[in-house]
């Protein structure tokens, strides 16, 4: 992106009241974020912006030097990434209110599309630390990416773990990327940018508050194919985030907790009521379809996407379907479908069941609901 337009994604970012759908809706009408920047603020309210939200654009444009933040994130090696960049994240856009910027220290890569957010208490006991190190370990041999919050306890754990095993894990905060908390995580922090990414959808010189970090919490599961719940009481926080994982369709698992313990509760709560009791990594490889990770890699890398998988994908549901009648339904010849339903396969987005038979690897599952 261009670093003229760049300029006023990260000051739009800056504009208490304009979030991801008011931001949207600017853009849907002005058809350009620098139009939008620029926009009388008569206009603004006119077409529905609340007098609040157009007093803090004008304070911002007045106020903030968009060159000087340019500068001040060039220095702390930060990449900014908006809904218009190339690789922002592929699963993290799919969620209802994708953050339109996230300032990202360190590097995303497409390896980080199988990744699985582990989250759990702050107050891990041993049984909840070392069940994390367990699979972690067991995840990153898999190739797969840690996504968690580097608060305390559960958190921590699996960042740490993962970087230990040589794998990748992203850190989402509910501050800036110029703010690490808390304090005692800074050395894992600098080792987080190294072998993987600090991200963040707030601002430089934003400090660590309350109201921040159940929002970021969308971020972690939406970054995510699923989320592990490792450990915490039935009110923890860390069900903020399945609540999100559910909302947005992700798979959701849970580490059984001790009857004991309090903080064995949430997560047999979440057992109770559907989600994948875990006991293994092999548990999660598999509720992920991520058991073929290595030669889905390679597959990816060799060949990209194209209109005819698109094609294919649009007649595949959880029902099997027959590759004869896939030629019927697309049109294409039996060489064709066959030779493409084998790459999907590799790449984990199909699979077959029976004979010669297909269904899609992964769908919107509706029968697990969370009483709140």
């Amino acid at each position: 992106m261009k670093e003229e337009k760049l300029r006023y994604w990260i000051g739009f970012s800056r504009v208490s009241g304009i979030g991801p759908v008011r931001l949207r809706a600017l853009l849907d009408y002005y058809g350009d974020v620098e139009v939008a920047w620029q926009a009388n603020p008569g206009e603004l309210r006119a077409i529905g912006l609340d007098r609040r939200s157009v007093e803090n654009l004008v304070q911002i444009r007045q106020s903030v030097d968009l060159d000087a933040e340019l500068a001040r994130l060039e220095k702390l090696n930060t990449n900014v990434l908006t809904w218009e960049s190339p690789d922002y994240p592929k699963l993290l856009k799919t969620i209802t209110d994708p953050p339109p910027v996230l300032y990202v220290r360190g590097r995303l890569t497409p390896q980080d599309e199988w990744a699985l957010g582990v989250v759990g208490t702050r107050n891990a006991s041993v049984y909840g630390k070392e069940s994390t190190q367990l699979l972690v370990r067991g995840l990153v041999d898999n190739g797969v990416t840690i996504v968690s919050g580097l608060a305390y306890g559960i958190d921590t754990q699996a960042h740490k773990t993962a970087v230990e095993q040589g794998g990748r894990t992203i850190a989402v905060l509910g501050n800036s990327v110029d703010h690490i908390y808390p304090d005692e995580n800074r050395k894992l922090a600098a080792s987080i940018i190294d072998n993987g990414a600090l991200i963040s959808e707030y601002p430089l010189g934003t400090k660590p508050e309350s109201r921040n970090f159940p929002r970021r919490n969308r971020i972690i599961s939406g970054l995510s194919l699923g989320v592990l719940f490792v450990e915490g009481g039935y009110k923890s926080g860390a069900r903020i985030t399945v609540d999100y994982a559910l909302e947005q369709g992700r798979e959701v698992m849970a580490v059984p907790g001790s009857i004991l313990r309090k903080s064995g509760s949430g997560a047999n709560h979440l057992i109770q009521n559907g989600a994948k009791l875990v006991t293994s990594v092999e548990d999660i490889l598999e509720e992920l379809n991520l058991t073929m990770i290595t030669q889905q890699t390679e597959a990816r890398a060799i060949i990209p996407d194209n209109a005819v998988e698109a094609t294919l994908l649009k007649q595949l549901s959880m029902e099997p379907v027959h590759i004869d009648e896939l030629g019927q339904l697309t049109g294409l010849s039996a060489s064709e479908v066959s030779s493409t339903l084998t790459l999907m396969e590799l790449k984990g987005s199909v699979r077959q069941v029976g004979s010669m038979s297909y269904v899609i690897a992964r769908e919107t599952r509706n029968h697990y609901t969370v009483d709140k």
